[in-house]
């Protein structure tokens, strides 16, 4: 997972904003120094050097003449909304920021690594052209409510978790593989449904649901544990010995996870990040069957990522909704791909991927891809500017 951070450039398919800086870069400059260049980025001359404000499409040239890394958003005033942003720009380095600023009161805000944001002094331009788009930047303290909201959702859904787990183990401890295949679907959507904390869970998530590509035994390897190793138990004819210590090791997971929970931490910069992430796995993973060691659910675990997707949304919709304009297009996708694997599921008993016919399968990939689209803008869009 690519979590976005100082001095790391995101994908130019995410920006928003006019904020990708251009690659070409200039003379550098003795760090402390003003090159003249361009606008310097600095703790002590944040935004001095912009000496031809106006109106229109043009080049604004950064130069960081700091000794440390920095970032550095044009903002209007005072509302702070940001027009473009520049990342990871060394020191003694200069770059060009591509933008289109309209009539209006501008600064510049100035991240210096290790340092707190800091904004320069104010540019008035006038004239009738339009400026570009603008987003109104959060800051952690904004996503700390959301994150807490989602862990208590998390929490909830371990609890879940536990007990469905349990009811698995208890099947196949008693030798009822039979009535372990109906329990063992139940139990691990309740941990696909919990799609956003899984950064969280750490070492857990490989050992409840860890996959064998890569294990030197594949399926056979001790290290293969979880759901997916009691799922190939299940339906690869194993004795109830053998799925037996698979699912008491899972079972034995799962509740160390919910007592662990606690003491872990969602970082509130990475739920925005999950809102993408969650889908972008399934399509690799459950669309292309590469998750299934036999009990073909792979569209029900799809449906479950959905609705952690969905969860993750709703605790994000209250600052969402001023910043996206593209929200109700993307909930409409949600309901859309809601629907099509709903009609794979028939009561209870879901289609295997495999037996899907060309026609809904290209029609589940394509409306997954499409909301994927929907969904990337939102880790740039609620990525957070500093801490005021």
């Amino acid at each position: 997972m690519h979590v976005r951070r100082l001095g790391v450039m995101l994908p130019a398919s995410l920006l928003l904003v006019a904020g990708c800086s251009s690659a070409a870069v200039v003379k550098p400059a003795s760090p402390g120094q003003d090159s003249g260049e361009g606008i310097q980025i600095s703790t002590s001359h944040c935004g001095q050097g912009w000496t031809d404000p106006h109106a229109g499409p043009q080049d604004l040239r950064f130069t960081n003449t700091d000794t440390v890394s920095a970032e550095a958003y044009v903002v209007d005033v005072p509302r702070g909304a940001v027009y473009g942003e520049m990342e990871g720009l060394a020191p003694g380095v200069t770059r060009s920021l591509p933008i289109t600023l309209g009539s209006g009161t501008y600064a510049i805000k100035c991240a210096v690594e290790d340092n707190d944001p800091i904004v320069g002094p104010s540019v008035h331009i006038t004239g009738s052209s339009p400026g570009g788009p603008a987003l109104v930047p959060v800051n952690y303290n904004d996503l700390y409510g959301p994150a807490r909201e989602y862990q208590k959702y998390v929490a909830g859904g371990l609890k879940t978790l536990v007990a469905k787990t349990a009811t698995l183990a208890a099947d196949v401890d008693r030798g009822d593989l039979k009535a372990a295949k109906k329990s063992w679907l139940p139990a691990h959507l309740a941990y696909e449904r919990l799609g956003a904390a899984y950064g969280t869970f750490g070492d857990f998530d490989g050992a409840i649901d860890g996959r064998p590509a890569g294990l030197p035994g594949g399926v056979h390897d001790p290290d293969f544990t979880g759901f997916h190793r009691v799922e190939y138990g299940l339906w690869h004819g194993e004795s109830a010995k053998s799925v037996r210590s698979a699912a008491d090791r899972l079972l034995k997971d799962v509740k160390a996870l919910k007592a662990d929970f606690p003491n872990e931490d969602l970082p509130p910069e990475d739920l925005p990040l999950r809102a993408h992430e969650i889908l972008e796995n399934t399509l690799q993973f459950e669309l292309t069957g590469k998750s299934d060691e036999g009990s073909g659910t792979s569209l029900a675990t799809a449906e479950a990522n959905l609705e952690g997707t969905r969860h993750t949304l709703d605790v994000l919709r209250a600052l969402l909704k001023p910043r996206y304009a593209a929200l109700p297009q993307t909930d409409v996708q949600l309901d859309r791909v809601q629907s099509l694997l709903d009609a794979q599921n028939h009561g209870g008993t879901w289609t295997p991927l495999q037996d899907l016919s060309g026609t809904d399968r290209e029609s589940i990939d394509g409306a997954v891809g499409d909301l994927l689209e929907r969904l990337a803008p939102i880790a740039t869009t609620l990525f957070p500017r500093g801490s005021q």
